[in-house]
């Protein structure tokens, strides 16, 4: 049994760590800066301090500015607990006082990870699943910018030229984006003409090159009028396409990377047998959970931390109330439910159940989900077996 209990507040520069004995009283408190050194000669002295007994170190960050002391833990074997700090800062209300610093701070996750049995150990990711979350993380980034700037490129269009703006679907369509950065206002459409326009579109291999031309003049002639500031605007239209074409191209190649990254992994193969998971889907289980389900313990607790384990809220004469937890890994969930409803359309178990959930009153939403917690057992048991899935009636038994 641990004696020892060290609670760190983590952060970019330094962090601070606070020792706790059995009783809650501190044995020691103390800033370090963010540096191997100074991490290190910490560790020794709470090694010191806690002489033959073990010690459970606990902590409010498992990335980031945490990364280099996560590590080191990690290489002397030392027991770590995860405390999102969402929870230590529900946990704060409970204790003394209104004031918040790094040592309070540091004490409360020490005394949480005292006396509480649910918390979430950490163990080291295997580097493939850390480049994964990387690869993956940066994806979101490129996904959120791309959005942002086609919504800003059609928005930009509609104060001049609403007429092409809502001619292409400008989110899919590539054909539409090289137009722009060629030709943005309808005096110079018009100019160029139908013919000439094609031309020009062909040369720049685009597809579709007759539909798009057509609709850009007929756009073209539906407008004579110039608005005030079009040409600056016309100007910042051909940046922004040029944007969406560069960040469609960097996308691209991190496809391509997590694709490569995620084929590398010894669970890949078991991962893409299921129906309804890629290898971008795959990626994100991976980024999410390490590969070790051995962290979880069981296909429940991971079902807990995907969303996918619904919480009763009864009270009095209210029972069968089931929500959403409220703290839960929302990548994770939505790997499990974009896969689950790709495996709708093309595996035959998934559709079965699907429908009995439908048929017993379940709305669309509710029956996808459900079959993501179905789906989340047997790929727990395939991890878990280390085989691969295979289509039998048993599998879509009730």
């Amino acid at each position: 049994m641990p004696e020892l209990w060290a609670g760190i507040d983590a952060g970019k520069i330094h962090h601070h760590c606070v020792v706790l004995d059995a009783d809650g009283k501190r044995r020691l408190s103390r800033r370090v800066a963010n540096d191997e050194t100074e991490l290190l000669e910490l560790m020794a002295d709470v090694a010191e301090l806690a002489a033959s007994n073990a010690v459970t170190w606990a902590i409010d960050l498992n990335s980031g500015g945490a990364a280099l002391l996560l590590a080191l833990l990690a290489n002397h074997n030392q027991r770590l607990l995860y405390i999102p700090g969402r929870t230590a800062y529900h946990a704060a209300a409970s204790y003394r006082g209104d004031g918040k610093t790094d040592a309070k701070d540091a004490a409360i996750i020490a005394d949480q990870a005292r006396m509480r049995r649910d918390l979430q150990p950490l163990r080291p990711s295997d580097d493939i699943s850390v480049g994964l979350r990387i690869l993956t993380a940066r994806r979101t980034d490129l996904i959120c910018d791309r959005t942002r700037t086609i919504n800003r490129l059609r928005a930009q269009i509609l104060e001049y030229f609403p007429a092409l703006e809502r001619a292409f679907d400008y989110s899919a369509s590539k054909a539409a984006l090289i137009l722009l950065t060629g030709y943005q206002t309808p005096g110079a459409l018009r100019r160029l003409g139908q013919s000439r326009l094609e031309t020009r579109l062909r040369n720049r291999k685009v597809r579709n090159a007759t539909a798009v031309a057509s609709a850009a003049i007929e756009a073209a002639t539906a407008q004579h009028t110039m608005l005030p500031g079009q040409r600056l605007a016309a100007d910042m239209v051909s940046r922004l396409a040029k944007g969406v074409i560069a960040l469609n191209e960097e996308i691209a190649e991190i496809d391509a990377l997590i694709e490569k990254r995620f084929r590398q992994h010894q669970h890949a193969e078991i991962i893409l047998s299921l129906p309804g998971f890629g290898p971008l889907l795959g990626a994100e289980f991976l980024a999410s959970t390490g590969g070790d389900m051995a962290v979880f313990g069981t296909a429940d607790r991971l079902a807990g931390v995907a969303g996918l384990a619904p919480a009763p809220r009864d009270s009095g004469r209210v029972s069968g109330n089931l929500h959403r937890p409220r703290r839960y890994d929302r990548r994770l969930l939505r790997a499990f439910y974009l896969s689950s409803l790709a495996s709708i359309r093309w595996c035959t178990a998934s559709k079965t159940y699907y429908d009995r959930k439908r048929a017993e009153g379940k709305r669309h939403t509710q029956a996808v989900i459900a079959l993501a917690r179905r789906r989340l057992n047997v790929l727990w048991a395939m991890l878990r077996d280390n085989t691969q899935y295979q289509a039998e009636p048993s599998t879509v038994a009730a």
